[in-house]
Parts: C-alpha cells; structure tokens; sequence
C-alpha cells in the first residue's frame, strides 16, 4: 500500500510528560514534543498540532484521559440498574484478594455507591442525582431487548444522562466482570466525552482535521464518537500504538520474537510480541476494577525518565513510582525539582548531554542533577555519581521485573526475543536490561522519541466482538464463528474502511475450570486442529495439558482491522544529514569512568557501525552503549544492537 498524495497523518499521542507529534506524507516526516498539560490534555495536543495544520489531513490521537479520569478518582457519579438480587455483586466481586499475604491490601471501592444501585422495577427518582447510569442485567449477555427498553425509560425522562448497557459493552458471561467493566465504561463517560468534544472543537477552531480517530487498547482505530461511548475500550490507547509500531519494525526486520519497552517520561509499558501480533488479553484489572476488553497485554511500572529516587524507612534505596511529571520534572530541567529521579542519574553520569537540551528546547541543568544526586547519595554514604549508578540499578530491575512478567510468567522465553526500545528514556537503559535478561539483542527504531506516535500512523481501524456461547465438540463451531466474523466485518465496511480482514478466536476450557485459554480459530479448520491448538497453548501457558479431559467453548470473538494509513515501507527512507560524530565527553559505564564516543542519529548511514562506550544523541531520545556493546544502523534506519 501507498500513501495517497493527498492524506498526510498526523499521530499524536499523549504521555506523563511530553505530548508527542508525527507527521507523514508527501515523502517526508515530521516531529515534535511540547510538555503535556494534565489538567486539560487538549490543550498540549492541539497547540501542538497547530504546527501542522497546513499539511495534516488525517488526524489520529492516542490519550490518557479515561486512565488518568480513573486514577485521579474524576469519574462520574454512577448509578446501577440491575437484575433484583444482583445489586451488589460489584462489591462482592469474587474470592481472591488483591494481594495474598498483604492483609492491608484492600479491594477497590466500588464506583457505584450502595443508595444507587437499583434492582429493576424500584423507584429511580434518585437516579436524578446520578451523572451516568449503567445497566447491567444478569442474562444481558443473551439478549439485547430487555436493557435496551429499561435505557429508552431511563432516556424518555433524563436525555441528557450518559447510560452504557451491558450488552453494547460486553455481551459475556460472569456477571460479576460484565457488571464491572459497564459500571467502568458509565463512570467514564461524561468525561471521556468531554475531553473528545473539547478536543474536536479546538481542532475545528485551529484549523486542523475534525474526523479524528482514537486509539483502541485492543491496537486499533474507533471513531472520536465510538471512543467518547465506549471509554472502557481506550483505557491503554497511547501504550496500545507503540506495540503497534514495534510489530510492524519486528516484521521489516525479520524479527518473530520481540517485547516492546516504552520508557517515557512517567512510567514504562512492555509486552511481548510473537509471530507479529502483540499478546491480547480479554480481561484486566485497571485501578483494582476489572475491565473485560480486548487489550494488548501492555504490562505498566512506574518507572520512567521524572521517576524520583528516594530512600526507605528500612534505608534501601528505591525508585518509582512516584514521578516528578513534566512540571516541574527532574531537578535538571531547572522548574523547581529538587528530588533526584531517573533523568538526573544518566545527566550525572554523562550519559544525557549535560550541556543539551531535552527535546530540542529545554537546556539542562547539569549543576541542579549533581546537587539532587548528591542530597540523596549523602543519605547513604554514596557520592553523586555513585548514587546515581544505583539509581539506575534499582529502576533497570523494576523494568526487568516488568518483561519478566510478559514472557518468563506467561511461559515465554525471553532469551529468544529482542527487545524494541524507545520512549525518550528507553535507549538509555535498554542494553542493561536485556544483557540482564539474556536477550537475543535490542532494537532501537528510528524517531524512537515519538514512536507511539508513528504507531498510531501505522494502527488500522478496528472492531471487536465477543457472544459467550456453549459448544462441545461435534457441534457446528464454523458457523458460530463465521457470523461472528461477518458481523465485524461487515460493521467496519459501513465505517468506510477499506481491505477489511476479519479473524475468528474461541475461549477454551477444560470441563469444570473458572478460566479459559483463547486460541485463533478459522472456519474450516475443524475440532481436532482447534483441540490441538488449545491442548498446545494450555500447556505452554500453564506448564501442562489434559488431553483426553473434555473440552467445551464457552465465548466466541471476532476481530476486523482495515487498512491502516501507513505501513512501515510508506515511510521515507533514511537519508543522512549532517555530521555523524559528535566531540566526545566521559560517560561512567559499569565498569567506571571511559570516553564514550558521541554520534549525531541523523547523520548515521546504514551499514555504520558503533561500538560501546558509546552515546547516540537524536532530538527526542538518546542512547547508550556501553563498553562490550556494539550497535548496527540497519538500512531502516534502526539500531541493531548485539554484544
């Protein structure tokens, strides 16, 4: 596929710290970072944008609003309509507790308080009092009629009120998780939908494309409109495009085996990746409170670029999660930080110029990272250079904690993966972490700095859905998967997407397990070769297979994605600029103080080779090599990285 002359795509996706821009068209591409601006996201992005509105006419948007709405505890007065005897099965929840052996850890408290949870058929004039309604019925899942009348009531006498059914939402089986994720999606609303029509109206106002497109956790593109019903589905829409990005890298590379590693400026995403296609998890819990939506298995640790150094009361060192954000950030960014975090320890160890400026603007503050590194090392006996090694140390385990949570936990081996590192911090520690855990090598991609951005250039629109059903072998499971394909299929056809693919998936069990496996499924195949999968995908997940225990399915999911804008061969090919070598400076490795070689990214060729102790400086990221190191520009302009 081909860019047509006429698009020009715009990503911009939302971080902690820095809003980031990609604009790719008419043979060329443009970035940019501006600091976010938490309390109204909107802001940063169409200022932002505003530099583009001359070219962009494709307009794509990764956001954190429905998370941070979340978190922060912003979302909406909810009330709850369900099956009378059912009203309090969102505190009930289920047996297992959030933390085994931690008798403080509490579960999350219910986003429906008791007064507003009604049985069908109650009086509902406190309902007047509530800012979104949910309905979930206990055979919801079955049919849609029964909710949808109670939600024409509800609307003939409040229009205005936000109200979110369970069978438009999650139309699955457990009544406990499809109650949850729509009293989720309700909570949501109204501010989910604020932020997107504030959004839509400032692009209006400035000029630039209104037909925005969100990013869906599941890896794919909704309308602004569908994003605003549905907020559940864009809980993780900026992690979500860096996957995107890293599998389209991991497939012009040849590469089958990946884990993607997004260190940003507040915290670090990573998942892993085979045969090109991220890992998708259909239920997860976000804040404590379930979410049964397709996602890509991003798993998220507080550790990032603002992550603040600090020291226990057992006096141990640690880091994360808590960040010092983009205001007033690290202590080098000079806005006020006096605490040290994870940007001045590579600004002490010359690793980050200490004489550049971050994200092409901000000069850094070389003096005010010794002096925080320097507090803090005190408090241990430790020099300011020493402290900041540890602080490496300590953050590189968290992340390492964070892949091994995405392979070895999940039944994967990490030592046959590479990792994909970008975000503005994650060429910085990438090598270390791998080394660490004996991967196959790093890769680095080129606009590393505003990757997820690109990724959401490169996202295709996309549908989901879900029918909970009970089939055993023997029953006509090509039928039930094939409607299930034609139906999302057909759903993005009328969106006006083109080159529609549909893909059929089934959730397995054991007879008389509470979990299933999910395994792909295409009409045709058979139940022998769906048991084989299912027997093989069991055992690699759990450790074991009962292969002559009966099987059943109990949920059937089809997936559509259309074409995305961009594929990665649309992008312009590398063409240096500029000098490649940079004076160069003393970096403190692992194995103490060396002069590290210094490169400009943009003037790099492929076919260059760089050996460790090394530094790669580009405008929105850096990387480090250290000393065993050695680096490759392949002709993608990515580093390929291997000691």
């Amino acid at each position: 596929m081909t860019l047509v002359a006429s698009e020009v795509g715009l990503g911009v996706d939302v971080g902690g710290t820095f809003t980031d821009f990609v604009c790719v068209g008419d043979g060329e591409i443009v970035t940019g970072k501006s600091a976010s601006t938490p309390e109204d996201q909107s802001v940063a992005v169409v200022t932002g944008a505003t530099r583009f509105r001359e070219k962009a006419t494709r307009f794509l948007h990764g956001t954190t609003v429905a998370t941070n709405a979340l978190l922060e505890g912003r979302g909406a007065r909810t009330a709850l309509i369900t099956t009378p005897g059912f009203c309090d099965v969102i505190e009930i929840g289920r047996q297992d507790r959030p933390s085994l052996y931690d008798s403080f850890a509490d579960r999350a408290v219910p986003l429906v308080e008791r007064a507003l949870r009604f049985g069908v058929g109650a009086e509902l004039d406190a309902l007047g009092t509530a800012e979104a309604v949910a309905v979930s019925l206990l055979y919801g899942y079955r049919t849609r009629s029964a909710e949808e009348e109670i939600a024409a009531a509800i609307h003939a006498r409040w229009p205005e009120l936000p109200i979110s059914l369970s069978s438009h939402v999650v139309a699955e089986f457990r009544e406990y998780e499809r109650t949850a994720t729509t009293v989720l999606n309700a909570c949501l609303m109204p501010e989910t939908g604020l932020y997107l029509n504030r959004l839509a109206a400032g692009a209006a106002a400035a000029g630039l494309p209104t037909d925005i497109q969100v990013m869906r956790s599941s890896g794919g593109l909704i309308s602004i409109a569908e994003g605003a019903a549905l907020p559940a589905a864009i809980l993780l829409s900026g992690p979500a495009a860096g996957v995107v990005a890293a599998g389209a890298l991991g497939k012009a590379l040849g590469k089958q085996h990946l884990v993607s590693f997004d260190m940003g400026g507040t915290s670090t995403d990573v998942c892993r990746i085979d045969g090109g296609r991220p890992e998708v998890l259909y239920e997860r819990r976000v804040a404590g409170h379930p979410c049964r939506m397709p996602a890509v298995a991003v798993h998220t640790v507080g550790a990032g670029g603002g992550s603040i150094a600090w020291i226990d009361e057992g006096g141990s060192l640690r880091v994360g999660p808590r960040s010092s954000g983009a205001v007033p950030g690290p202590a080098c960014y000079g806005n006020g930080g006096v605490e040290g975090a994870v940007t001045d320890a590579n600004v002490v160890l010359g690793r980050i110029d200490p004489q550049g400026r971050l994200a092409g603007s901000l000069p850094i503050q070389h003096h005010l990272a010794v002096e925080a590194l320097a507090a803090l090392g005190s408090q241990l006996g430790l020099s300011a250079p020493e402290a900041a090694l540890g602080v490496t140390t300590v953050v590189e385990e968290v992340m390492a904690g964070a892949i091994r949570t995405v392979s070895i936990e999940q039944g994967a081996d990490p030592r046959r993966a590479a990792l994909v590192a970008f975000g503005g911090a994650g060429g910085l520690h990438a090598t270390a972490l791998a080394r660490r855990l004996e991967m196959a090598g790093v890769l680095v991609p080129p606009y590393s700095g505003v990757f997820s951005a690109l990724g959401l250039l490169l996202s295709p629109p996309r549908t989901d859905t879900a029918r909970s059903i009970l089939l055993e072998p023997g029953s006509d499971i090509d039928a039930v998967v094939g409607e299930a394909r034609r139906v999302v299929a057909a759903r993005l056809t009328r969106s006006g997407a083109r080159e529609v693919n549909a893909s059929g998936f089934v959730d397995v069990r054991y007879r008389g397990q509470s979990h299933e496996t999910t395994v792909p499924y295409r009409p045709g195949e058979g139940w022998d070769e769906l048991l084989t999968r299912f027997h093989r995908s069991h055992r690699e997940r759990n450790g074991f297979a009962r292969e002559g225990d009966p099987v059943e399915v109990v949920t059937v999911r089809a997936e559509a994605v259309a074409r995305p804008l961009i594929t990665w061969n649309d992008l312009p090919p590398v063409v240096p600029e500029g000098t490649s070598r940079l004076p160069d400076r003393t970096v403190i490795t692992t194995r103490g103080p060396a002069d590290a070689a210094v490169f400009a990214r943009g003037g790099l060729a492929p076919g260059a080779e760089l050996v460790g102790p090394a530094v790669v400086e580009e405008t929105d990221a850096t990387t480090f090599l250290d000393v065993g190191e050695r680096a490759v520009v392949h002709e993608s302009g990515a580093l390929e990285v291997e000691w």
